[in-house]
């Protein structure tokens, strides 16, 4: 379970103090799938960065599964089980999809149990597991490449950082079934900011964040269809359907 308690985060511009993320608290249950929406620049990605542990809260406290994580690095949150999906995945120049996942896994395995993860996320095996983690990838085969080291990493919750960004409309559709898979198969807590309407609509819950507060949250039931229409009603662009 993770746990935010008034979390707040401001950084200093020009001399004066910007604050970016406004006395947040909220309590997200074991093995459910939450996506974290609202208008950009409202804190969405700086709440996820504080999560993972990227970014430290100026005030407040984080809690997983009891304790106190607030002042713990992301490598000690790793090792708790909280992983962290990078909006645009790095890339690793002389590291194989083997050894990426062989890393993930932190332990030795096959040829066959890598090729299991790869098909989880559909990828043929075949094709990928020995190629170099570079530019020849596309962006919807390195998200997918990095979800199935999340997979092999069998994280407690993992965070994911608008994985739609950057990737075309049929890796897309491909994200949005490796992720109804994951959730299925119950493979820990799925945390995902996103604005796009297809990941909203597998949400078990959903969060609004505007102007660094939480405004609003709720089954998909409860708070899509007013998303929707507030986003019409201001004459702002309707989210993406993809």
């Amino acid at each position: 379970m993770l746990e935010l308690r008034n979390v707040s985060f401001g950084v200093s511009e020009d001399s004066k103090q910007k604050d970016i993320l406004k006395n947040i608290s909220f309590t997200l249950e074991d093995n459910k799938f939450t996506v974290i929406t609202g208008p950009n620049g409202g804190g969405k990605s700086t709440l996820a960065k504080i999560i993972a542990g990227i970014e430290k809260p100026t005030s407040g406290q984080i809690f997983f599964n009891g304790e106190d994580i607030t002042d713990k690095s992301v490598t000690e949150r790793a090792k708790m089980g909280i992983s962290y999906a990078f909006q645009q995945p790095v890339r690793f120049k002389g590291i194989t999809v083997f050894d990426l996942i062989q890393l993930a896994c932190q332990k030795k395995i096959t040829f066959d149990e890598a090729c299991h993860y790869l098909a989880e996320v559909g990828l043929c095996a075949k094709d990928y597991v020995k190629r170099e983690v570079n530019a020849s990838l596309s962006g919807g085969e390195l998200k997918r490449i990095e979800i199935a080291t999340v997979m092999a990493r069998e994280s407690m919750m993992t965070v994911f950082d608008e994985p739609e960004a950057g990737i075309d409309l049929w890796s897309f559709q491909k994200l949005i079934s490796v992720f109804e898979k994951m959730h299925n198969k119950n493979q820990g807590s799925i945390l995902i900011i996103s604005h796009q309407e297809r990941i909203l609509n597998i949400a078990d819950e959903i969060l609004l964040i505007a102007d660094g507060k939480l405004v609003n949250r709720g089954s998909k039931d409860e708070i899509l269809p007013s998303i929707l229409q507030n986003s019409i009603a201001c004459g702002c662009s309707r989210m993406q359907e993809a």
